[in-house]
């Protein structure tokens, strides 16, 4: 666990530090602008459950070093399309509506929308189209923060 960590702040460190070296080698592409995302909780348990069933993926442990965070871990490779990130329960951040929205990528946003509130969660708005990008429901998780689901179905 302690070397996942470590890969995430050494792809954060490159991020900021390395940005004339942010082309791939292989296709010439940048990578996407986000790099990792912490999700505040108040309640670890009940929001690992609400984003397992939500995402259809089990959560990991992840090993803070300074021990003053609980983390988990959305499964994930560092050097793949897309970005990873975890829940976290810190005293320096709390869950809470507004600011940044994340969209997670789901098989159909229908699906998962309809296990939110069974699971503690809120729809804002239901499944609606977003054209050629797909759909997108939009809700608050068990903990209050808001999010969306994204799918092509």
């Amino acid at each position: 666990m302690k070397k996942v960590y470590c890969l995430f702040l050494i792809s954060i460190f490159s991020l900021f530090c390395n940005e004339n070296k942010l082309e791939n080698e292989s296709n010439g592409l940048k990578p996407n602008a986000v790099g990792w995302f912490d999700i505040y909780v108040d309640d670890m348990e009940r929001a690992s459950i609400f984003y397992e069933k939500i995402c259809n993926q089990k959560l990991e442990d992840l090993v803070d070093p300074t021990g003053e965070t609980k983390m988990k871990v959305f499964s994930g490779a560092m050097n793949a399309y897309g970005s990873s990130g975890a829940l976290v329960k810190s005293k320096y951040s709390k869950p809470g509506k507004g600011g940044t929205l994340l969209y997670f990528s789901v098989e159909d946003s229908a699906i998962s929308e309809s296990k939110v509130t069974q699971l503690g969660g809120k729809v804002i708005r239901p499944k609606f189209s977003i054209g050629k990008f797909g759909f997108v429901t939009l809700l608050e998780d068990s903990e209050g923060n808001r999010i969306g689901l994204n799918s092509m179905k």
